[in-house]
C-alpha cells in the first residue's frame, strides 16, 4: 500500500509539473527589447485597440524597468488599459498604487478620474443593461465610491477638463444611490418594518432632495406614519408629496 501511495505521489507530480511547464511553453512571452521599443509597440496597441497586446508589453515594461523613463507614464497608460479590458480589480490596485507613489502628479485629477470609472464599471450589471432588469438592491458600496471619487475630483481640480463628465456622472450616481435607497423603504414596507421605512425614507429626502426616489419616499412615508397611527406627520408627508 506504501509503495502506491508513494508510485501515485509521483504520478500526480509529474503531472502537475507538465501542466505547470505547458502553460508556460503556451503563453506568449513580451521580446527582451529596449524600454523605447517596448513603449513604442505598446502605443501602436493602444491606438489600434488592441489592449490585451498593450497590458502585455506595458507589465513587461513596468517589470523590466521599474525605474526608467517611462515609469510614471507606463503605470498611467496600464490603469486604461486594464479599464478597457474591464479588469477593474487590476485597473484599482494600481491606482492605489500611483497615489500613494505619485501624491504630486499632475496628473492625479485623471487618476480620480479613472477610479471613478473603475468602480463604476465594478458596479455594473450586463443583465440590468439588456434586459432592463431594476437592481438597486443589490450592494452599493462601488456606485458609493465611485460618487466620492468625481466628488474628490471636482473639489481639488474644479477646471480639469474631466469635471464636467464627472458632475454628470455623479448625477446619474445620485439617482441610482437614491433608487437603491427607496428599494430598502419598500421592503422594510413589505415586511412591515415601519419605523424602519419611514427613517430610511427621510434619509432619502434629506440626502437626495432632488432626485425622482425623494418624491416617491414620500409616499413610502405616508404608509408608514399611516400604519404607525401617526396620522398627522402621514398628512404633513401627503402635503410636502402633492407640492412636489
Amino acid at each position: 500500500m506504501q509503495v502506491l501511495k508513494r508510485a501515485l505521489l509521483v504520478l500526480f507530480t509529474s503531472a502537475f509539473i507538465f501542466g505547470c511547464s505547458s502553460n508556460k511553453a503556451d503563453k506568449p512571452t513580451v521580446p527582451d527589447k529596449p524600454a523605447s521599443e517596448l513603449y513604442s509597440e505598446s502605443q501602436t496597441a493602444i491606438n489600434l485597440g488592441n489592449f490585451g497586446e498593450a497590458s502585455e508589453l506595458l507589465e513587461a515594461l513596468d517589470t523590466r524597468f521599474p525605474f526608467g523613463p517611462y515609469t510614471t507614464q507606463v503605470q498611467l497608460d496600464l490603469i486604461y488599459v486594464y479599464y478597457k479590458l474591464n479588469e477593474t480589480p487590476k485597473a484599482l490596485a494600481n491606482i492605489d498604487r500611483f497615489l500613494r507613489n505619485n501624491p504630486t502628479h499632475s496628473d492625479l485629477d485623471y487618476v480620480y478620474y479613472m477610479r471613478g470609472l473603475a468602480n463604476m464599471a465594478a458596479d455594473y450589471n450586463l443583465f440590468q443593461s439588456v434586459v432592463r432588469v431594476d437592481r438597486y438592491d443589490r450592494d452599493p458600496s462601488f456606485s458609493q465610491q465611485a460618487f466620492r471619487d468625481f466628488g474628490t475630483l471636482l473639489k481639488r481640480y474644479p477646471n480639469s477638463d474631466y469635471a464636467a463628465d464627472a458632475r454628470a456622472r455623479m448625477v446619474f450616481l445620485k439617482n441610482n444611490l437614491a433608487r437603491h435607497e427607496l428599494a430598502v423603504a419598500r421592503y422594510y414596507i413589505k415586511r412591515e418594518a415601519y419605523i424602519g421605512a419611514v427613517n430610511r425614507a427621510k434619509y432619502i429626502v434629506e440626502r437626495f432632495p432632488d432626485t425622482q426616489a425623494a418624491r416617491d419616499a414620500l409616499v413610502v412615508m405616508q404608509q408608514g406614519y399611516t400604519a404607525l397611527g401617526v396620522d398627522d406627520l402621514a398628512e404633513q408627508a401627503a402635503r410636502v408629496e402633492a407640492v412636489n
